[in-house]
C-alpha cells in the first residue's frame, strides 16, 4: 500500500511539474493533455478568435487529431483590424472568407519554436511554410524573437511561444495574418 501511494504522490508531483511548464494564456492554465479548442476556451485573450473559429465551423478540426501549429491572435490583435471588419467577418455570408483568414494562422505539423529556429537557420535567415489555408506565411528569427509575415507584408510577433496541446502547438501572435 505504501508503495502504491508513494507511486501516486510521483506521479502527481511528476505530472504538476509537467503541466508547470506549459505557459499561461489569457490569464488560464493551458494542459498538455487538452487539445487547442479545450484551452483556447479558457484564455480571455482569444475569446474574438473562438467566436470566428465556432463561425467558421472549424471546432471539430481544431479538436482532431492534428498535428497542428496555430499562431493564435489576440484579441487586441482583432481589435487593430480597420473598424467593423470582425463583425463583417462573423456574418453567415463572409464563412469562406473567415475561413480562409483563419485556416492561414494553422501549419499541418507541430513546430516548437527550437523547430522554428532551426528551420530559419537552415534557411538562411528566413524560413517558408504553407498553411493549411494554402498562404504562404514567411518565419524569421531575430535574437530570441520569432516573427511570422503574412503574404500581405504584415509582421506578427510571436509573444507567447511553445503553448503545448495534445494536438498540436500553440504561439500566441499579436497579429492578425491575413492571405493576399
Amino acid at each position: 500500500m505504501r508503495k502504491l501511494l508513494a507511486a501516486t504522490v510521483i506521479l502527481g508531483l511528476i505530472s504538476t511539474a509537467a503541466l508547470a511548464a506549459n505557459p499561461m494564456v489569457g490569464g488560464a492554465a493551458m494542459y498538455p493533455k487538452k487539445n487547442i479548442i479545450q484551452n483556447a476556451l479558457k484564455s480571455k485573450d482569444h475569446t474574438t478568435l473562438v467566436a470566428a473559429v465556432k463561425a467558421a465551423g472549424l471546432v471539430d478540426t481544431l479538436q482532431s487529431k492534428g498535428p497542428f501549429t496555430v499562431f493564435a491572435p489576440t484579441n487586441e490583435a482583432f481589435a487593430a483590424l480597420p473598424a467593423g471588419t470582425v463583425e463583417t467577418l462573423l456574418k453567415p455570408e463572409n464563412k469562406a472568407q473567415l475561413t480562409k483568414i483563419l485556416t492561414c494562422h494553422v501549419i499541418g505539423a507541430k513546430a516548437l519554436a527550437k523547430d522554428v529556429m532551426s528551420m530559419v537557420k537552415a534557411d538562411g535567415g528566413q524560413h517558408k511554410v504553407k498553411t493549411v489555408g494554402g498562404c504562404e506565411l514567411t518565419l524569421k528569427v531575430d535574437g530570441k524573437k520569432v516573427t511570422v509575415t503574412d503574404e500581405t507584408g504584415g509582421v506578427a510577433n510571436v509573444t507567447i511561444a511553445d503553448v503545448i496541446q495534445s494536438n498540436g502547438v500553440i504561439h500566441v501572435v499579436d497579429k492578425v495574418l491575413l492571405p493576399k
